[in-house]
C-alpha cells in the first residue's frame, strides 16, 4: 500500500535553457512541446513564502508526460537549490490526484515532508515531496483538476499526431 495515487504520469526536468532543452527532445522525436514562458509563481519553499518566474514546456512520449522547467531568476527556490546541487538534469515524478486533500493527509501520515507547493491562486494545487531513497530528487503531487485532465489529454493526443511540425507551441500571452 503506498500513500502515493495510481501511475507515475509525468517526469520532470530543471533546465537552464528551455529552447535548447526542447530542441534536444525534439531531435529524439518527442514533440510537439507547448510552452508557457515568465510565468510568475508564488509557493512555499521549505515552508516560506517564495516569489519567481519559471518557464514551463510540456509534451508526451507515448503515455508519459514530460515537462520541462526553466527559473528565470536567481530566487532560492527547489529548482535553484537543485541546479547547485547537481546542474540541470532530471528532477521529479508526478503522480496526478483527484483527491487533493485526501493525497496529502496520506503524505503526512507518511511522514514524507512538502518541500514546495502551492497553486491555491492558479487553479490547480501541487506539493513537492522529499521522500528517503526516493527515485528522483523530489515527488511531485499535482491536482487533477478538469482543466489539468483537459490539458493532459491535448497535450498527449498532440502529441500522438505529430508529424513534425511546429515542434515549439507557444501558450499564453
Amino acid at each position: 500500500m503506498t500513500a502515493l495515487p495510481g501511475p507515475i504520469r509525468q517526469i520532470g526536468y530543471v533546465v537552464t535553457d528551455i529552447d535548447r532543452a526542447m530542441a534536444t527532445w525534439v531531435a529524439l522525436g518527442v514533440g510537439p512541446w507547448f510552452v508557457m514562458r515568465s510565468l510568475p509563481m508564488q509557493a512555499r519553499y521549505r515552508g516560506e513564502p517564495c516569489e519567481t518566474t519559471l518557464s514551463v514546456a510540456w509534451s508526451n512520449s507515448g503515455e508519459m508526460q514530460i515537462e520541462l522547467i526553466g527559473q528565470r531568476d536567481d530566487t532560492p527556490s527547489i529548482f535553484t537549490e537543485f541546479l547547485s546541487a547537481h546542474g540541470p538534469g532530471f528532477h521529479q515524478i508526478a503522480y496526478w490526484t483527484t483527491d487533493f486533500d485526501e493525497t496529502m493527509r496520506s503524505v503526512e501520515n507518511a511522514g514524507w515532508p512538502v518541500v514546495w507547493s502551492g497553486g491555491e491562486n492558479y487553479g490547480v494545487r501541487f506539493a513537492y515531496l522529499e521522500i528517503p531513497d526516493g527515485p528522483a530528487a523530489v515527488v511531485e503531487i499535482s491536482e487533477l483538476t478538469d482543466a489539468t485532465a483537459a490539458n493532459a489529454v491535448f497535450t498527449h493526443d498532440a502529441a500522438a499526431e505529430w508529424d513534425g511540425s511546429a515542434p515549439i507551441r507557444e501558450l499564453g500571452g
